[in-house]
């Protein structure tokens, strides 16, 4: 029984790094689609750029994930507030207040989650066994 333990062990960590390479070859590609269109357009934009920063936090999240195996709470954040930027700068004219609003407010409690853990980081660190 240990054996096949052992083998499906294997065989999720293998498909897990299968994952993780896909997800950073897809993201390399869609960053180097994203800057032959802004040579193409010669024209770098607001949005241009939160769209390469997002494609940047993705591969610093695979990249903290193959290093350490663990994958910190607080990337996905950090991509949820640039995400929620982007949208906010690329739909501004169709945007009604309400909705800038509650972006908004969606944005102040994604960034009271990350000041949140980060002083649960500071105050109550993890043991290293």
């Amino acid at each position: 029984m240990n054996k096949v333990k052992d083998s499906g062990q294997k065989a999720l960590i293998i498909a897990e790094e299968i994952g993780l390479l896909i997800i950073a070859v897809s993201t390399i590609i869609a960053m180097s689609v994203e800057v032959m269109s802004m040579f193409k357009a010669m024209n770098v934009t607001l949005a241009d750029l939160l769209l390469l920063f997002i494609y940047l936090e993705v591969l610093t999240m695979v990249g903290i994930y193959l290093k350490s195996g663990k994958l910190p709470v607080r990337m996905p954040l950090y991509i949820a507030i640039v995400a929620s930027a982007r949208y906010i700068i690329l739909d501004m004219k169709n945007l009604d207040n309400l909705r800038i609003i509650g972006l908004s407010g969606a944005v102040l409690i994604l960034t009271l989650s990350i000041l949140a853990i980060r002083y649960g980081h500071t105050k109550f660190p993890y043991d290293d066994k």
